[in-house]
């Protein structure tokens, strides 16, 4: 069954510049079970999605269109009270800067407390004993002494296991990870990845899962969605997407791997958000567009192999250009 759908979602942000256009008519689905990876650049809009998810964004400045529906409810349009029901309790957060996600004035502990008791009914005790659980398991060593501790006596490594806990505090039905192992060493990063593919196999957990690590999409996901400038470049199975990028943006992300032999970076830099490019978005980078790139709407997403798709008019190998469009089209 899905779990959640996004649909044509699109976000706005008011500035004194203008308007910012973070997200951009995206859409993707999560299975229970399933893990789907968000990736792309810095800015690309992986971010303001998952927060639009359970409407974590400020509104104003902010402003969220499209569908979001999570087990068959429509999320879109609820009250601030209705999705309390949601937030932390049926879909657990994990968010990018644990030290902001953490009041510094209380223990750690308390504020693991404070999670579970907020949507369970477990008494003091029960929660207390069930908060030095978690932190045991997300790899807090002396769980039942640190407990007492606050924020600013853990590291950022520390301080980020501590906000997997409370994401996982209530047993979500589905984790939203945003760079959840971007401060973790590589042993307790897989620490982690385990602790959390062990937990979605015990409950049928769906996670969407954003990280700039494409070593860890190859790892844990089940399906990718490539995000650039807030709209969606490709998406598909993760072996169809890296065994046959058929974006040239995918196939440039992969070439930054080690040991593709290819440049570390791609040149140029995303568009201005407040006046992104017609066409493709991705036209002003890439090596292969052509004038029918640049016009009009995006292009829309053209069938690679089965579910796999990929919003290019470019998207066969070698990226030769249709017929019907012929290379000098203007």
């Amino acid at each position: 069954m899905t779990l959640l759908s996004v649909e044509d979602l699109s976000v706005t942000f008011d500035a004194e510049t203008g308007t910012v256009h973070a997200v951009s008519g995206i859409d993707f689905t999560v299975e229970r079970g399933e893990t789907v990876c968000l990736v792309g650049e810095s800015g690309s809009g992986k971010t303001v999605a998952c927060e639009s998810v359970t409407q974590l964004l400020p509104t104003p400045p902010g402003s969220i269109d499209g569908t979001v529906t999570f087990d068959g409810e429509e999320l879109t349009g609820k009250s601030e009270r209705a999705l309390r029901e949601y937030r932390g309790g049926r879909v657990g957060h994990i968010f990018q800067n644990p030290q902001d996600a953490l009041d510094p004035v209380y223990t750690v502990g308390s504020q693991v407390v404070e999670a579970i008791r907020l949507h369970r009914d477990d008494s003091k005790a029960e929660a207390k004993s069930r908060a030095i659980d978690l932190l045991d398991r997300v790899g807090i060593g002396n769980a039942d002494e640190r407990f007492h501790d606050y924020p600013h006596q853990f590291s950022g490594g520390m301080t980020q296991r501590v906000v997997i806990a409370i994401a996982l505090a209530c047993d979500p039905d589905l984790l939203i990870a945003d760079e959840p192992t971007t401060a973790l060493d590589v042993t307790i990063q897989a620490q982690v990845l385990d602790l959390l593919a062990d937990l979605q196999a015990e409950r049928g957990m769906g996670i969407l899962f954003v990280t700039h690590d494409l070593g860890v999409v190859a790892e844990i996901a089940d399906r990718v969605v490539v995000l650039y400038a807030g709209q969606v470049m490709e998406r598909g199975s993760v072996e169809q997407v890296f065994t046959r990028p058929s974006h040239p943006y995918t196939k440039a992300l992969l070439d930054c791997l080690p040991g593709r032999g290819a440049s570390a970076t791609i040149d140029g830099s995303l568009p201005d958000p407040k006046a992104p490019p017609t066409g493709c978005r991705f036209h002003p980078r890439c090596p292969h567009a052509v004038p029918a790139c640049e016009r009009g709407d995006p292009p829309p997403f053209a069938t690679v192999d089965g579910d796999h798709e990929a919003a290019c008019i470019l998207h066969e190998d070698p990226y030769e250009l249709p017929a019907t469009l012929g290379e000098t089209d203007e």
